[in-house]
């Protein structure tokens, strides 16, 4: 439902102590104390007077950093306003300070499980509703920026899961394309025929936002219309039906291989298969280029088809002094030329509907990503949900030795009351 006042406005008497608070729990995490400044002073809001832009990003690496500072310089130099680029070593702790300092970028990322704690305290310019182009965001994309019925921010890009398959290691066990499992059944033989010596068949990070994609493929997930479901039938049929595989050797966690995530298992050899999403391509270029591979789509469960998405999108600050040319920033680098170029430079996938097909035609063995957008699920994003995940990560490193169902009735406790709250 929409609101009669924007959250800038709503919250403004009680930002100075939220954004205070977001700050200071940023700091906590990172370890790193409490040295922010005093928020601003409250009263009526600054209209747009202006001047230069900053843009704080995160970046994956020096092809990330240089392709955006490249978009951001040809807009600055055809609109003739001033825009400045800086890489963050800390995006979420840089963010809280500039919040709480009042001085804040003018445009930066924000993850999609960060825009309900930064939109609640008024942090964020709701300016999504004003976007020329936003009927050409996917659906799902744009739910994950919504909050109290207003989307906020822009999609920047999006990535999906896959089944990332090692070509020579299947062919070494005597597999064909007739072999890529199209279900859960077929997973799980390809997996056992796929482990020999010290290679695992199929390889995940020990974490919902791998293991979550079994979920969506039984038809379950940890929220349904707003409710927790993390204890539903389906949600055990999956869970238990990893750890089989894991309890039969034939799939493991990437941390119990020893490696830091699944694209690290994967180039070292020492899983044929695994779950990752299509960041992987950059990473396996860079640091193991001699790895043939190919993609396909996560295999059906007893649900159908199911995986899950992760976006970020460009946040406008509610204290920019130049929201007008921000907004106008943001549409130039969501549209379909930068985001083919980004999607070129640094491997994401663009979020509009209208680059699909040129994307595809240009990275055709990465198309079984696309092809998730279609069934994607996202992760609950409300506050607090980020801390369930956390708790869920840490049961799940024990699946091998607990029970599925008493795991998620955990999580189904910890969950309700995070969604009750955001009703």
């Amino acid at each position: 439902m929409m609101t009669a006042l924007r959250p800038a406005q709503k919250h403004k008497a009680s930002r100075t102590l939220a954004v205070a608070v977001t700050a200071l729990a940023a700091l906590a995490l990172a370890g790193c104390g409490s040295g922010f400044s005093a928020a601003d002073s409250e009263g009526s809001e600054t209209p747009d007077a202006g001047g230069p832009l900053s843009v704080l990003i995160a970046s994956s690496g020096e092809a990330e950093s240089a392709s955006v500072k490249s978009a951001v310089a040809g807009w600055s130099a055809e609109s003739g306003t001033e825009a400045t680029v800086n890489v963050a070593s800390d995006l979420p702790q840089q963010l809280s300070q500039g919040f709480a300092s009042g001085k804040p970028a003018d445009v930066f990322y924000v993850s999609a499980d960060q825009l309900a704690n930064y939109a609640s305290n008024g942090s964020l310019e709701p300016y999504g509703d004003e976007l020329a182009n936003k009927d050409d965001f996917y659906p799902a994309l744009t739910e994950a920026f919504t909050y109290d019925g207003q989307l906020y921010c822009a999609p920047k890009d999006f990535s999906t899961l896959g089944l990332v398959i090692n070509q020579d290691l299947w062919k070494q066990a005597g597999l064909t394309d007739a072999d890529i499992p199209r279900n859960w059944e077929q997973l799980e033989a390809a997996a056992t025929k796929l482990t020999q010596g010290g290679t695992v068949g199929l390889a995940f990070g020990p974490e919902y936002q791998r293991v979550g994609a079994f979920f969506a493929q039984a038809g379950g997930g940890l929220a349904t219309d707003g409710k927790a479901t993390a204890n539903s039938e389906e949600n055990v049929e999956a869970l238990a039906f990893v750890k089989k595989m894991m309890n039969d050797g034939v799939a493991k966690f990437s941390s119990d291989l020893g490696s830091g995530w699944g694209g690290e298992a994967f180039g070292k050899g020492q899983a044929a298969m695994v779950i990752e999403g299509n960041w992987i391509q950059g990473a396996l270029d860079k640091d193991y280029p001699n790895i043939q591979y190919q993609v396909a789509e996560l295999p059906e469960g007893p649900g159908g088809k199911g995986t899950l998405t992760f976006t970020n999108c460009w946040g406008i600050a509610a204290d920019s002094k130049n929201k007008d040319a921000a907004r106008k920033l943001v549409e130039q680098l969501t549209s379909k030329e930068n985001q083919l170029e980004f999607s070129k430079a640094f491997g994401v996938m663009p979020s509009i509907k209208s680059a699909r097909e040129e994307w595809t035609a240009a990275f055709p063995a990465l198309a079984p990503f696309m092809a998730g957008a279609d069934y994607a699920q996202t992760p609950p994003l409300q506050q607090g949900a980020v801390d369930v995940l956390a708790d869920f990560n840490a049961q799940l490193e024990q699946l091998k030795d607990k029970d599925p169902k008493a795991i998620l009735d955990s999580t189904q406790g910890s969950l309700e009351p995070v969604l009750e709250g955001a009703k």
